[in-house]
């Protein structure tokens, strides 16, 4: 049998390996577009920043290392430009020739390629580029060495936007981030996103979002922005986004799905008998709500390419689909998500909650504890976890690992406070970030708390609600506070209720929201009306500092 597989970096090399592992008779061919395979995509904005110094670390095979250990047939510089599916053949052009190959099954990885929105003057552009292959890193770090440039434009504020930013700044430039969608990191919600904000700005990244490149003038120099702001630019990354590569899928009449990337069932097999497809250019259920959806990580497509290696050997594998888990480290922050984000679940109707809850990446009294910023959302009424983001410099990636198992395990809420963690003071807390956000969740569900959101303040406050600020004085002093606020101490809150007017809703903060809670508690018990405004000053200042009274 001989199996010809086309992409040769995440999905291709794992189903390749797998299938040795499992088929040693079997006849493998990977066909790779450009001259390396199996190499590290993920790794190539940190070779531009220097965190990664050896070139050679990012090849993690070769084609020879792959023959002698798994007698693979690797093909290097070899496109695929056609296939005629009832023939079984595949279209193969090299540097030197075109030639026709025959398969038993074929299987299609062939990634996703940037997407270049159009603008007038980037054709002739000299200093803009893209990064999705080691070629395409080259080009920058041999750009950089040869101009030192100064200043530098990134366009598009996803990821690779934002670890880009983060080395061309860490290689001297001063770095200017441009965004068409409302916030960066579109991905996550904009209060979350507005911690990665901060962090930017702090250090000295310029930021325009909303605003997209309307032209390039003197060769790329000069980028105008659509309200017509001009940037200078000695060099400039587009980072917009990916589309999936199907070109070669169509050739085969191979169909593909409402989002643009190529239908699989649930044994990856496309509408063409005997061609299979993994990785970023295939449609994936979102496994959360059952909806088609796109997603361009390396681990989705590493599993991806051992299911569909086990399928063509006649074990039974389903593709489940993929909750979309990914994590960005943006200089001394971590921003991770996984699952659902709010504007998915407004755009399908679903009926959710959300809390946000502050705490450590390890004992609080133990020196190096960072605060993580946790943002669960939810079913108020079946306790099913939809998503979570977080946000911090350390212990980020553990809380949304944990939450993103749980999604995958069915958990709900209520099983988060049940969670048993590895504790000892270096390394986390007896009560784990995760468990705290399962109590809070459960607070909701059960009618212990009602909370109002960050963006329902003010509309609130209008209505007549009256703002309690439960922190001390000290802190109002150096923190701020928030605009028609009364403040009375948590710990005085008790003897002073008599201040308050039991005629009108109160909502109260603090800083994390724990106190507000205990606050919450309080007033309830001494018949008032009271919410808590979930993720208190802290969350709404970060989102709102121009709204702050020092």
């Amino acid at each position: 049998m001989r199996i010809v597989i086309v992409g040769g970096v995440a999905g291709g090399m794992s189903a390749a390996t797998r299938l040795r592992r499992l088929n040693e008779d079997a006849e493998i061919i990977i066909l790779e577009k450009g001259p390396y395979v199996s190499f590290a995509n993920c790794g190539l904005p940190y070779y531009i920043a220097g965190d990664i110094t050896e070139r050679e670390k990012l090849l993690v095979q070769t084609p020879e290392a792959l023959h002698d250990r798994f007698n693979l047939d690797v093909r290097p510089n070899s496109e695929a430009l056609s296939i005629h599916a009832k023939k079984k053949e595949i279209r193969v052009k090299t540097l030197e020739e075109e030639y026709t190959l025959t398969y038993d099954k074929l299987l299609l990885s062939p990634g996703a390629k940037p997407f270049i929105p159009p603008a007038k003057g980037l054709q002739e552009a000299e200093n803009v580029f893209t990064l999705r292959s080691v070629p395409d890193m080259d080009k920058i770090s041999d750009y950089m060495d040869n101009h030192q440039p100064k200043q530098a434009v990134v366009i598009g504020a996803g990821f690779i936007g934002l670890e880009m930013a983060e080395s061309l700044a860490k290689r001297g430039a001063e770095v200017t981030i441009l965004e068409k969608a409302p916030h960066i990191l579109p991905p996550f919600d904009v209060e979350m996103a507005a911690y990665v904000n901060k962090e930017l700005k702090e250090k000295g990244v310029k930021l325009y979002t909303g605003l997209a490149a309307e032209s390039f003038e003197d060769k790329g120099q000069v980028v105008v922005l659509e309200n017509g702001v001009r940037l200078n630019s000695d060099i400039t990354l587009m980072s917009v986004g990916v589309k999936p590569e199907t070109a070669l899928a169509l050739t085969a009449d191979i169909e593909l799905g409402e989002r643009g990337g190529i239908l699989v069932d649930e044994h990856y097999e496309t509408s063409q008998k005997d061609i299979y497809a993994v990785g970023d250019a295939i449609e994936v259920k979102q496994q959360i709500n059952g909806e088609s959806t796109m997603i361009a990580l390396a681990s989705p497509a590493n599993r991806q390419g051992r299911q569909a290696a086990d399928v063509m050997n006649g074990l039974d594998r389903k593709n489940k689909g993929s909750i979309g888990t990914a994590i960005v480290r943006v200089f001394d922050l971590a921003a991770a998500s996984t699952g659902l984000n709010e504007r998915q679940l407004q755009a399908s109707g679903d009926t959710y909650d959300v809390i946000h809850i502050q705490g450590k990446s390890h004992a609080g009294y133990y020196p190096g504890a960072k605060t993580i910023v946790l943002k669960l959302i939810f079913n108020p009424t079946t306790g099913k976890i939809y998503g979570a983001q977080a946000v911090g410099e350390d212990g980020v990636d553990k809380r949304i690992d944990v939450l993103a198992t749980a999604i995958k395990a069915g958990l709900t809420i209520a099983d988060l406070p049940e969670l048993e963690f590895t504790y000892a003071p270096p390394f986390g807390s007896a009560k784990d970030p995760v468990n705290m956000a399962g109590y809070a969740a459960l607070n909701i569900m059960e009618g212990m708390s009602e909370t109002i959101q960050w963006h329902q303040l003010e509309d609130k406050q209008a209505e007549g609600h009256v703002l309690l600020d439960v922190r001390s004085e000290e802190e109002l002093k150096n923190l701020g506070k928030l605009k028609d606020s009364i403040n009375i101490p948590l710990n005085d809150l008790r003897d002073r209720l008599s201040e308050l007017p039991k005629d009108k809703p109160i909502i109260v903060s603090c800083q994390s929201g724990q106190r507000s809670y205990i606050a919450e508690r309080i007033l309830k018990q001494s018949g008032f009306e009271a919410r808590n405004l979930d993720g208190a000053f802290a969350l709404y200042s970060t989102v709102n500092p121009e709204k702050v009274i020092k």
